[in-house]
């Protein structure tokens, strides 16, 4: 009888329990569908109440499920399944052999195709990457073998979890890596690898009391060992002229302290240098900072209008070779691992694959493409497309979203919010505890070694000892007609100096 009472109870219960989550349900329903008809913001929602709903909900996860289960391996932006898989291979260590053969069509306009030698060099004997050294005029050049780089993310933009990683991964890899605009976090110190200070608009970091840049803060940042060189971004390829843009949300205490701002208003820098209006002021700029730390100093920038870069190249002809930027670092249009308005993201800018041939010609026209060194940004993920950089003109290829890849990223698309699920690009301590710097930081360099490796085997295969040795004539493309031209042939560039006014850099430049 106990057992049929204790029954009877437990019925009793799971009824009520069952009327009463039935009866919220049906008045969450009622609530939803009185707020539809009676708004006139939304006309999906008025006209058909409750179910209209699902079209907001599924446009939502549309993005997602093309990600999974709709795109094709190689048609998906702005990065296709088969280069994250590469990625993601290369970043575990794991083979990334294939069978059956390519799934990529060799039919399709704008396919690279490298031209292969009948005698490879034999790579056991081979070299990865030759070392350059950038600013042969300072009084602290920097020498590196690393071709490949990770790219400017600023501590705020990205979290601490993967700032660590990233460094020390970098550490690792013996590659450099971009503080990004941000400033100089502690984090980016932690794991004692080559960084590359970035100087944005708004100068965080080294800039005094009045946002003008400081003497004092670039000779403290120079007595940091490991801060390599200094590059001035004039802008970036995911936002031609217009600043950084950091939501309120992620500017945490920390991250004001370092930037010096308000903590919890959005970080917002300037769009251009308030002090740079001219390619003359852009050359006193590099001078006056390599004068004052002694080290390497470029600029960044995205390419659109052109012939400034032909009015720099006069005045450093006239101003004399040492005056010259030591690099160049050339981001593309399709770059995009920052918030971006969308008319800037989709519509401002030329991408890379017009640009760079263009000004490796400029610089080699001009009798500087030895003193000037160009680094390169923008989608260069995979091995094929650091080989290709390479062969138009780079000396090094940045990468951020590649390495974020490495870090875990899924392309969730959250990275202009506080919400990222892989712990990359939020500050949410919850979203973080997934990202382990440590087992990171291991992929992080295995993917940047794996690459390096893999361009370089581009390289032997083609006959050459080391992936700088690359050019255009062993490169060719699928027109529209489905047949490959050379490459060169699809760019080609005009003269843009005499004999008479390049005379004078080519003597210097021999003499570096």
């Amino acid at each position: 009888m106990a057992d049929m009472h204790w029954a009877l109870k437990l019925l009793t219960w799971l009824e009520v329990t069952f009327i009463t989550v039935v009866g919220l349900i049906l008045l969450t329903l009622a609530i939803m569908y009185i707020a539809d008809i009676t708004q006139n913001t939304h006309t999906i929602r008025k006209n058909y109440p409750l179910i209209g709903r699902f079209r907001y909900f599924f446009e939502n996860l549309g993005e997602f499920f093309r990600q999974y289960f709709y795109a094709q391996d190689r048609e998906e932006l702005p990065f296709n399944r088969a280069d994250r898989s590469w990625v993601y291979r290369a970043a575990k260590n794991v083979d990334s052999n294939i069978g059956f053969g390519s799934t990529l069509d060799l039919n399709k306009p704008g396919t690279l195709l490298f031209l292969n030698s009948p005698f490879p060099v034999q790579e056991e004997g081979a070299l990865i990457a030759a070392p350059v050294t950038l600013g042969p005029f300072c009084a602290s050049p920097y020498t590196t073998n690393s071709i490949f780089n990770i790219s400017g993310m600023s501590y705020g933009a990205i979290s601490k979890p993967a700032i660590l990683a990233l460094s020390r991964g970098a550490a690792k890899a013996g590659c450099w890596l971009n503080t990004g605009e941000g400033g100089l976090s502690p984090y980016h110190l932690e794991g004692n690898c080559d960084l590359v200070f970035q100087i944005g608009t708004a100068k965080y970091g080294v800039r005094d009391l009045l946002g003008n840049l400081s003497d004092k803060h670039l000779r403290e940042l120079a007595a940091k060992p490991q801060i390599k060189m200094f590059e001035i971004k004039l802008s970036q390829g995911a936002k031609p002229g217009k600043g950084g843009i950091l939501p309120a949300e992620k500017v945490s205490a920390e991250v004001a302290a370092i930037r010096g701002i308000t903590e919890g208003n959005a970080s917002i820098s300037p769009n251009g240098h308030t002090d740079i209006h001219s390619v003359d002021d852009l050359l006193a700029m590099i001078n006056h900072i390599r004068d004052v730390t002694g080290k390497p100093v470029g600029f960044k920038a995205v390419l659109g209008e052109k012939t400034w870069l032909i009015d720099l190249i006069k005045a450093i002809q006239q101003q004399g070779i040492e005056s010259a930027p030591d690099f160049i670092t050339l981001d593309s249009a399709d770059g995009g691992s920052g918030a971006a308005p969308q008319p800037l993201l989709d519509h401002v800018g030329l991408p890379i694959k017009e640009t760079l041939p263009w000004l490796a010609v400029l610089l080699e026209q001009a009798g500087l493409k030895e003193r000037i060194k160009i680094i390169v940004a923008g989608k260069l993920i995979t091995p094929h497309m650091v080989a290709w950089a390479l062969a138009c003109g780079a000396d090094f290829v940045n990468s951020a979203r590649g390495f974020m890849f490495a870090l875990g990223c899924i392309q969730a698309l959250q990275c202009h919010k506080n919400t990222c699920p892989t712990g990359i690009t939020t500050h949410n301590i919850k979203l973080q505890k997934g990202l382990d710097p440590t087992d990171k930081a291991e992929r992080v360099a295995a993917y940047q070694q794996n690459l390096t490796k893999s361009v370089a085997m581009i390289a032997h295969s083609c006959g050459l000892t080391e992936p700088r040795q690359l050019r255009m004539r062993h490169l060719r493309v699928i027109n529209g007609d489905g047949f490959s031209v050379p490459w060169e042939t699809i760019n080609p560039q005009p003269l843009l100096f005499t004999t008479h006014e390049t005379s004078k850099v080519n003597e210097a430049s021999r003499n570096l």
